[in-house]
Order: structure tokens, then C-alpha cells, then sequence
């Protein structure tokens, strides 16, 4: 084809075609194309539907080009010049296909569906093209609609042409660093949580923090609510301080008695801390970021140590061993916090043991007297093993009452004794009844027995006159030894721990500060900019560009939302909407975009079973994990050429086959993806689905995508399982649990009602957030609904056990006073069985709506939502039978 120039003839713009006048530089161009050459014919007999048609296109700031008859021959304005980089003007009245060779397939089917009067539109979709020379890839917002010609028949097609590349590789960008703070913050070695506001409500925690508090469900709680313990032992008040007063606050070897729930056990803990106030763009505190470590083991070594010291400092003055195992008793009682401890002098001859008196915690009856131990040899066997040894099966003479009232069954099987023994007799044994709900730790052990080492070296001392300077020195050499030694490896393993400590925190707090901050600034920052700049144009009088920038605030609130979704979704406490599938149709909806993912080199299959059962899962997530691996499938195959099948089956697993698998025995649906690929060894199959774990180089894998799925279907009750070879490729199935039932049919969808509604329904709204509150009172108000409000579960929940007509509820999930969104509901359809429910949420919490499931006539909607949306969705759930 010539190019433009080569055939021109001299035309006025102004007199012989006026509808090319202010039409720009290709304006010119058309003018003087020899467009007889093409079946368009000449430019001065063109039918007036193309001459108005490139009169607006050529006006219009959008890349817009149109596509005439079969061939689709182009014609395009400056904007979309500029798009073709290199191919302009080479391009002006050539035929699509020829045109834009690389991507002949996809620009066939948008001839065939534009002139067929069909649409088309994609959203950032991937292709490679050759606009300067060489092949790149773009990114592109591409909407397709038919040209009619006078009749109303479909001539042709327009497209408008939008490049989001730079788009795509910033959000990707972005992405990918979220990515990594999130690997940080869930691997951080100590623990880390962020709470917002000034009830101190909980935004996010790593395993770390989980560990500490017990694995207790905190997210979207505040501190008060999820952690009594924790308030009542006056964080809550350190955290008001420091949210007051925007000043970090440090503390080292805090202590901090752990109970999970009203019937745990109290577990007590030391912590080193930091709270550390969030601040925004303005300066003002919003948040407080807490990081720390457990120093439990530090702490309780101190104590021992000091234990130890204060042993020797005691006993050395004494000159009775009564007294010497007594206080050693006192020490050990104290310091371990147990319920009894005592020291006995044993007759082998007698077989008895007798205590002259011993340390009891309040409460706890004295065994002070004779223990006589006749015919249990062993029993005096096991004390000379030198080991901890139970006595539960060492019975007393019932004559002696004291020793046996105090040695029954249910109190001896806590006992454990350390033997005294001089020059290879036993004299003495140091005996300690721990309680029922302490465990003894090896640092525990080697506490008893060193103070038992104390004590009869102590002991010892006291019986020979001649002896007793001599122990005193080995003591006090030894002691000296031995604190000099403890107090150095101490401040040594201190100084260490305290650099690794300062280290980590300082790093941990960088990054994730500085990552949260990043993020959420910026999205703040592109809002309130928008905002500024409108009120500053509305107060002015200039509207015509409002709708730009509340498009910026909005795409700011959206991008916003999916950071948060994101990190929801990491932390898997994303809810599941399960419902009947059909796992055959899903695939059949997705075939095309695997393979336009999979490419041309690659050879995708898909069998589909047959009578296939259905299965009830949460279609949008299930769709995400077969992209998933077949993402991964193409990614091991790569760079080379390869097959790909989908396979759907029926499975029936009995009860060795289901315990293999790790399921209950029943029925399944299978969904298995096979690639002829690299393959897996072992060693990677068995750490496949750990979070983080990749084969992939750095930068081009998170090591999530695995962990979410297996994540994904075992919360659906199925099951994923790996089959591999290396060189021979990988089998990746997913088994779920048939549903035994219909399909649910497909909802319709409900035009918004522009007036008042004939039945007037009630709406009840239950929403603590005052604006958002009032913001979808006035929409439905403005669509014909009566609105019912209230600010908390329990005001909602009186309207809802009133007389009141109420069709439907709206509530948040996360509510205050003592009632969340889904115990409002449950406590609702008590007397309302039929009531159906929305719930709107910013944060995901499984607990809250029923581990994830919803009930039929109940429907979730996350927040930042659309409030067209919400309406919409109102009226679909009322109209719905």
C-alpha cells in the first residue's frame, strides 16, 4: 500500500471537505489519501454516516481509531497517531489485520463480534506489540463498539484505545513491595501488631503476637475487648498515654500474665516492648505500631541466679542441717512458686524419712513428721539414681496420719525428689510437690538440683567441726566461680540478645512503618489533594471538571480497599461465599482467558467429566486457584513449548484412600491440572504449600500463590495434593466435597428504581460510623425506602424484637456494645426467621459472620463500596423470593 503522500491531489480543507476541518495533522493526511484504493472509495463520495463519524472522532483528545467494513480499513485522529509510535502513518487506510500483523487472531474476533452489533471491552489487557521496531509489552484499556450506516446496519467498528502500561507496571511495582512487607512482618522474629485509633483497635498481627496472646481472634477488636488480661493489668492505660501524648514508650522484662479465656490457666510471661506512635500527613497520631520480645527464659534465669545467691548467703551462717534444708526449702518455694517443698533426713536402717518441719504455700497441710518406708526398696533404689523420681506408688503406714493424710493419691503424683547423698550414703532427700498445673523444664531440674547440691554440701558442713572451714571455702570458691561464670555468660547473652534486639526492632519497625505509611500516605495524600482542588474549583464556580477529580478520589478509595483486601486475604481471613457449582461450566468460563495466559506456544486441553457432581464452593476463589496453577504450570514450562490439561472427575474415597488424603471418607469432586514441565523433587513437594516458599528466582515469585490455595480448599473441606516427577512434569488436584442438591439459579438483575417504591419497604441500618451511617440512610431514603436507624447491635437489635415492619437489615459486622452484626441477625431471626440481612464490612472476620458462612438470605458487602452498589444490592436481596 502507498503511503500517504505518494498519491495526493490538492484539496481546501475549508471548501471541498469541511467535515475534516479542525480534525488536526491526520486531518490533512485523509485529505490527501487516495482512498479510491480501498473499498471505501473516493473521500468526496463518502456517505455522510463516515463523514460524521470522523468529524467527531478526529475532534476528540481520546485515541480513538475506527475499523471500515470486513478488512476493517483504518482510519484514526492525532491521539491515536501518537499510540502508534513509529507505524503512523503507514498505518492510515491499511487493513487491521495487515496493520497490526503480531495481533491478527485477537483483532479477527473484534471485526467478527463488531460487525455481528456485538460490544467488546478489556481492562488492562496484556498484548505485544511492534510500534517502534521491536516487540513490547503494553497495557491497554480497549472498548469496541459497531459503526452503523444509515440503515442501522453494522458497517464497521470503533475502538477506543487507552494505554495503562505505566498503570500496570506501577501497581505491579507496588505489589510487590506490599509483598514483601508482608513476608517481613509475618517471618519477624519478634512479635509485632497495629492498632488504630484511640480505642486502640486492632488492624493487623503476626503469628509472633499471636503466640503471645494465646491465639486469640483480636482483628477489628480493640485492645479492651480481645485482651481483658492485658487492660487489667494496665496496657490499655499505657496505650492512652502514648496516643495522648504522641511519645514512644519503652519497657524491658514487663510482665505480663497471659489468660486465653475465663477457664485457661494464667500463664506468666516477660516481654521487652515498644509502643510506638502512627502519625499522619498533618502530624497527628492515628495509631500506635507495638513490637517486642519474649524474655520469659532470660528473666526466670535472673531469678534462679539471685535464687542461688541468696541460698548461699543463708546457709552459711547456720549450724543446724534442719534449719540449712529448711530455708532451702523457703528459697525453692518461693522462686518457683510451688505449692510445697521440704527436706527430709532419711534412716536406711528404719527405711524412714523425717521431716522436721517444711516450706507450704497458704493453705497446704505440713508433712513434718515420720514417713515410714518399709518394704518399698525400690522406691529408696530409685532416690540413689541421683534422678527426679515419682513417688505416686509409695504407700504409708497408716498409723502414721500426718504423712499419710498428706501423700494420697491425688497429691503424690506431683511430687518429685532430688536424694542427698554423703560419701555414697544416702542421709537426706529434698522433696517438692510442683501443683497440678506447672511442667517441670530442664532449667528447672538443673535449678533443684544445684540448690540440692547447696544444701547438702551445707548439711555436710555442720556435722564435722574439722570439716566445716573446708566446705566453707570449696563453697565460697565455688560460688564465686560459678556466680562469676553465671553473671558473665548473663551479661554476655544479654549484650548479644539486646544488639539482635535493637537490630530486628529498629529494621521491623522501618519497614513496616515506613511500608504501612508509604502506602496508605499516598492514597490519603491522592484523596485529600482531589478534594482540595474540588472545593477549591466548586467554591469558584468551575464544575466541568468535578467529575475528574472525584474520579481521582475514588480511584484512590479503590486502590486503598484492595491493599487492604490483599493483606486480608494474606492473613486468610478473607470470607468464603460458598454456593453450588459446577465445576465443568467454571472451567468452560474460563478456558479462554487460560489460554490467552497459557499462549500460542503452549497446548491446552480440557476434559471434562461426564455426569460431574456438583460441589459448594466459593466460585470467584476457586477460579483464582486454577489461574493460579496455571500460572505456575506455564511458569515450569517455560521458556519452551508445552501441554496443559484440565481434567474434571468424580472420586468416591473410602477409608484407608480418605486417611492418605488427609479427608473424611466420601464423595469429591476432583479438578486436576497436569503440565509436561520441570517436575518437583521431594524435598520441594513436601514444602510446596509453606507460606513463602519458592523455586522461583528472587523477584519473580512471593511463594503465597500455593500456600493460598491449599489455604483456600481446606477451608472449603477438601483437600490439595502434588504429584511429580522430575523431567516428566507435575499433577497439582484438588478435591472437593459434592454437594448433594440443585443448582442455584442465576440472579437477576434488578434496574435501579428511579422514584418512590409502591410498597414502601423498611430498610433497618445499623451502623456505628456516624457518616457512613448517614450517607446510605439518604440514598435509600432517596430511592423509595423507609430507613430505620441505629448505632449500636443492642439499639438495633430492640427494633428488630419490636412490632416494627422490617424487610431487610443493613449492619456493619463489627459492632460495639457486646454485640457484632451476626449475633444482631442470629438474635433477629429468632422471632424473624425470614429476615434477610447484609452485612457491610471493612475488615473480614470469619468469627463474626459464622466462620465464614453465610445462611441463605444473608449477603456480605466490603467496605469501601459503591453506594449505587449498595442500593442496587438492596433491592435485588428484597425483590429476591
Amino acid at each position: 500500500m502507498p503511503a500517504p503522500g505518494e498519491l495526493m491531489r490538492d484539496h481546501s480543507l475549508e471548501e471541498g471537505l469541511p467535515f475534516l476541518t479542525g480534525g488536526g495533522q491526520v486531518a490533512a493526511l485523509i485529505a490527501a489519501f487516495d482512498w479510491r484504493r480501498t473499498h471505501l472509495g473516493p473521500i468526496e463520495q463518502w456517505p455522510p454516516y463516515l463523514k460524521s463519524a470522523t468529524s467527531l472522532m478526529l475532534r476528540s483528545n481520546v485515541p480513538i481509531v475506527m475499523l471500515w467494513g470486513e478488512a476493517g480499513v483504518m482510519i484514526y485522529n492525532d491521539a491515536y497517531s501518537v499510540f502508534a509510535g513509529r507505524r503512523h502513518p503507514r498505518l492510515l487506510g491499511s487493513n487491521v489485520r495487515e496493520g497490526w500483523s503480531e495481533v491478527a487472531d485477537f483483532n479477527d474476533n473484534v471485526m467478527k463480534v463488531g460487525l455481528s452489533g456485538g460490544t467488546l471491552s478489556y481492562q488492562d489487557q496484556e498484548l505485544t506489540l511492534h510500534r517502534d521496531g521491536h516487540p513490547e509489552t503494553v497495557w491497554m484499556n480497549l472498548d469496541y463498539s459497531p459503526l452503523l450506516d444509515a440503515s442501522g446496519k453494522p458497517v464497521g467498528v470503533m475502538a477506543l484505545v487507552v494505554e495503562t502500561t505505566a498503570k500496570v507496571l506501577l501497581e505491579r511495582r507496588l505489589d510487590n513491595e506490599r509483598k514483601r512487607f508482608a513476608q517481613v512482618f509475618e517471618q519477624a522474629p519478634s512479635f509485632m501488631a497495629m492498632l488504630q485509633g484511640p480505642s486502640h483497635r486492632f488492624e493487623l498481627v503476626n503469628p509472633g503476637y499471636q503466640r503471645l496472646i494465646g491465639h486469640r481472634e483480636v482483628l477489628g477488636r480493640t485492645v479492651a475487648e480481645a485482651l481483658p488480661d492485658a487492660a487489667a493489668q494496665g496496657y490499655c492505660a499505657l496505650l492512652d498515654q502514648v496516643y495522648r501524648g504522641g511519645e514512644a514508650y519503652a519497657a524491658t522484662g514487663a510482665r505480663y500474665a497471659v489468660q486465653a479465656h475465663a477457664d485457661a490457666p494464667v500463664i506468666e510471661r516477660y516481654v521487652d516492648f515498644v509502643y510506638q506512635p502512627i502519625r499522619d500527613t498533618s502530624g497527628e497520631v492515628t495509631g500506635i505500631f507495638v513490637e517486642g520480645v519474649e524474655v520469659t527464659g532470660r528473666v526466670l534465669a535472673e531469678r534462679r541466679r539471685e535464687a542461688l545467691v541468696r541460698l548461699s548467703d543463708k546457709v552459711r551462717g547456720l549450724d543446724d542441717p534442719a534449719e540449712i534444708g529448711f530455708e532451702a526449702a523457703r528459697i525453692l518455694g518461693e522462686t518457683l512458686e510451688v505449692s510445697r517443698v521440704g527436706y527430709g533426713t532419711i534412716d536406711p536402717e528404719a527405711e524412714t524419712l523425717q521431716v522436721v518441719r517444711d516450706w507450704n504455700a497458704p493453705g497446704v497441710e505440713s508433712l513434718a513428721g515420720v514417713l515410714h518406708l518399709r518394704e518399698y526398696g525400690s522406691f529408696i533404689e530409685n532416690l540413689k539414681a541421683n534422678e527426679f523420681v515419682s513417688i505416686s506408688d509409695v504407700r504409708t503406714d497408716t498409723r502414721t496420719a500426718v504423712a499419710a493424710s498428706a501423700l494420697e493419691a491425688r497429691h503424690a503424683r506431683s511430687f518429685v525428689n532430688v536424694p542427698v547423698v554423703e560419701q555414697g550414703r544416702l542421709v537426706a532427700v529434698l522433696y517438692v510437690n510442683h501443683g497440678a498445673v506447672r511442667d517441670w523444664s530442664p532449667e528447672d531440674k538443673a535449678f533443684v538440683r544445684e540448690a540440692a547440691e547447696r544444701t547438702r554440701t551445707a548439711a555436710e558442713r555442720v556435722r564435722s567441726t574439722a570439716a566445716l572451714r573446708q566446705s566453707e571455702a570449696r563453697l565460697r570458691e565455688a560460688n564465686e566461680s560459678l556466680e562469676a561464670k553465671v553473671e558473665a555468660r548473663t551479661r554476655e547473652l544479654m549484650e548479644v540478645e539486646e544488639r539482635f534486639r535493637q537490630s530486628q526492632k529498629m529494621e521491623a519497625i522501618g519497614q513496616l512503618t515506613g511500608g504501612i505509611a508509604h502506602d496508605f500516605n499516598n492514597l490519603l495524600g491522592a484523596m485529600s489533594a482531589s478534594m482540595q482542588v474540588l472545593e477549591r474549583r466548586l467554591a469558584s464556580g468551575k464544575t466541568d471538571t468535578a467529575a475528574r477529580y472525584i474520579g481521582m478520589a475514588q480511584d484512590s478509595v479503590r486502590r486503598a480497599a484492595a491493599l487492604t483486601q490483599r493483606l486480608l486475604a494474606f492473613s486468610r481471613r478473607q470470607t468464603l461465599d460458598p454456593k453450588p457449582t459446577d465445576v465443568n461450566r467454571l472451567i468452560g468460563g474460563l478456558e479462554d482467558m487460560i489460554r490467552r495466559t497459557m499462549g500460542p506456544s503452549f497446548e491446552v486441553e480440557v476434559v471434562g467429566a461426564g455426569g460431574l457432581w456438583l460441589t459448594r464452593v466459593d466460585a470467584s476463589q476457586l477460579e483464582n486457584a486454577v489461574l493460579n496453577l496455571c500460572i505456575n504450570a506455564r511458569d515450569a514450562m517455560a521458556p519452551n513449548s508445552g501441554r496443559l490439561t484440565i481434567e474434571t472427575a468424580n472420586k468416591w474415597f473410602d477409608a484407608r484412600a480418605a486417611s492418605e488424603r488427609d479427608i473424611t471418607p466420601g464423595q469429591y469432586v476432583s479438578l486436576c491440572i497436569t503440565d509436561t514441565g520441570t517436575g518437583m523433587s521431594a524435598d520441594v513437594i513436601a514444602r510446596a504449600f509453606d507460606p513463602f516458599f519458592t523455586t522461583k528466582p528472587i523477584g519473580q515469585g512471593t511463594g503465597l500463590g500455593l500456600s493460598m490455595v491449599y489455604g483456600f480448599v481446606r477451608q472449603s473441606g477438601g483437600q490439595v495434593r502434588v504429584y511429580s516427577e522430575l523431567g516428566r512434569g507435575t499433577t497439582m488436584c484438588l478435591y472437593l466435597p459434592r454437594y448433594v442438591g440443585e443448582l442455584e439459579p442465576e440472579p437477576s438483575e434488578v434496574a435501579a428504581s428511579a422514584g418512590q417504591r409502591a410498597d414502601s419497604e423498611v430498610v433497618l441500618v445499623i451502623e456505628d460510623e456516624a457518616t457512613i451511617r448517614a450517607l446510605i440512610c439518604e440514598e435509600l431514603q432517596e430511592k423509595g425506602y423507609r430507613v430505620l436507624a441505629a448505632a449500636d447491635g443492642r439499639e438495633g437489635l430492640q427494633l428488630l424484637e419490636s412490632s416494627r415492619r422490617v424487610d431487610l437489615v443493613v449492619t456493619d459486622v463489627g459492632l460495639p456494645g457486646g454485640l457484632n452484626g451476626r449475633q444482631v441477625a442470629d438474635a433477629a431471626r429468632v422471632t424473624r426467621p425470614r429476615l434477610k440481612v447484609l452485612f457491610i464490612t471493612g475488615y473480614a472476620e470469619n468469627a463474626a459472620v459464622g466462620n465464614g458462612l453465610l445462611e441463605p438470605g444473608m449477603q456480605m458487602l466490603t467496605k469501601p463500596f459503591n453506594i449505587d452498589a449498595l442500593a442496587d444490592k438492596v433491592q435485588a436481596m428484597i425483590e429476591s423470593p
